[in-house]
């Protein structure tokens, strides 16, 4: 779910949704990170 649907949905969020979420999102762009890592180590060889 995304936060930026809309002020309601952040706001009905209990503390610990909101931090599931915040931990989620984190893991993702860790993944994110780690891919896009790869892929400019995979461009420099070329």
């Amino acid at each position: 779910m995304n936060d930026y649907m809309g002020s309601k949905l952040i706001n009905n969020r209990t503390p610990e949704e909101k931090e599931l979420n915040c931990h989620k999102q984190n893991k993702r762009l860790l993944m994110e990170n780690d891919i896009l890592k790869q892929a400019a180590l995979i461009m420099g060889r070329k």
